[in-house]
Parts: C-alpha cells; structure tokens; sequence
C-alpha cells in the first residue's frame, strides 16, 4: 500500500500518513520499499510502498505464556520416557525446562555465590519478563501476583499449577541459588508459586507433586481476563 492509500483510508493527508507509516516501519511494525503497489508496472518512479513486517507480535493484559506450557507439553510428548507417565514426563520436563534457564540466567549475570536475598534480587527480572509480576514481601519472600498460565490452570488446576511449579523450582536450580525454594502457596488474585526462604536455609526444591490446593485453584474467576491462580 502507498501513502496516498493509506492517506485515503484512514481519511488523513498523505503527509501525516507518510509521518506515521514511517514511525511503524522504525518501530518493526512495517517495512517499506519502493516498488509498484500489487505488482503492476506504471510510468515513472516507483513510489514508496508499505506492508506489515514479518513479525510475530502478541498483547496480553495480563501478561499470558500459554506458548510455554504448550512447549513443556510438546517436549514432554516427544521425550517421554519408558514406564512414565504423561503428567510425569511433563513435571520432568518443566523442571528441566526451568533449570536451562536458571544456567542461562546464570551464565550471562555471572553472580558468583548467591544467597537468598541476592537469589531473590536476580530472580525478579526473569518472573517480571515471564509475566509474574514479582512483588518482594520480604528480603527473603516474592510473592507472584499474575499467572502467566490462567486460564489453562482453569482447566487442569493440578497439573498446570504441578507445571509451575516444577519450571520455577527448576529455575533456582539451574540459577543455583542458596537458601531459597520454589512453594505451592495457592491463594486467589495471584500466582499458585512464591519463592521463599528455604527451611533450616537448605537450597533443595522439594520435586514437583502436581499436588495443588483445589479448593483456591479451581475457583471461578469473577473477570475472565483477572488473575486468580
């Protein structure tokens, strides 16, 4: 499309269309070329033509990573092993899941010895990318206020919030971080998982269970876009 399409469509001047089709193809959102629009050769200089960039762009208030259960499930298809169980295969693979990215986390900080509150401090920046929204109660307590994976707990409460679970236990992990461990703590309005100061300050996840308080966990959501799990 050219700017005088654009312009046309939207029922603006070329140029403030020119203006704003150049702010999306700086901002990825576009690219721009010169060529003819649809293929069709005219007379004369090829005008500047504009189409949506190949880009795969995702809005979720609040922040949603159903595409993360969905490749835990997928590998735990592909990777099951012999005699184990579907919800099994699918806890080993969180967990897994989880400790590659504590390593990677890890490998590019470079922290060196972590203890709860520095444990705590690096792990904040991933949950917040990760959708979390990590609230610190404590020096040694996060608490989680969304869940990235609602309304999939919706449905299998057990085994999604087992899948949280086992991913974020995997992440401190992989991070190796000292004296903190991954809690199921259901409560309504926030995430099934807070991150606290490990009993007798051990850094040993307990396994994920898949063990979920059901009671909170499958509790009907007032607003479908709300946060509960």
């Amino acid at each position: 499309m050219t700017r005088e399409e654009a312009a046309a469509d939207a029922g603006i001047s070329a140029k403030l269309a020119a203006f704003h089709l150049d702010k999306l193809v700086a901002s990825g959102l576009l690219t721009s070329r010169y060529d003819h629009p649809g293929g069709i050769r005219r007379v004369g200089r090829k005008p500047k033509v504009y189409e949506p960039a190949d880009t795969d762009i995702r809005i979720s208030i609040p922040e949603r990573r159903p595409d993360l259960v969905a490749e835990i499930l997928i590998d735990a298809v592909l990777h099951q092993q012999p005699g184990e169980d579907a919800q099994s295969a699918a806890l080993r693979t969180a967990r897994h899941r989880g400790e590659e990215l504590g390593a990677a986390t890890r490998a590019s900080g470079r922290p060196g010895r972590l203890g709860p509150e520095r444990s705590l401090t690096l792990s904040e920046s991933v949950l917040e990318e990760y959708g979390f929204e990590p609230d610190r109660q404590a020096p040694t307590e996060v608490r989680l206020l969304n869940c990235p994976f609602h309304p999939l707990a919706a449905r299998s409460p057990e085994l999604v919030c087992g899948i949280n679970h086992a991913f974020l236990g995997g992440f401190l992990t992989g991070l190796q971080a000292s004296g903190i461990e991954a809690v199921l703590a259901p409560h309504p309005g926030r995430c099934c998982v807070e991150l606290r100061a490990a009993a007798g300050g051990a850094s040993v996840p307990e396994p994920a269970t898949g063990s979920c308080a059901k009671e909170v966990c499958t509790r009907p959501a007032q607003d479908p876009g709300g946060t509960w799990t």
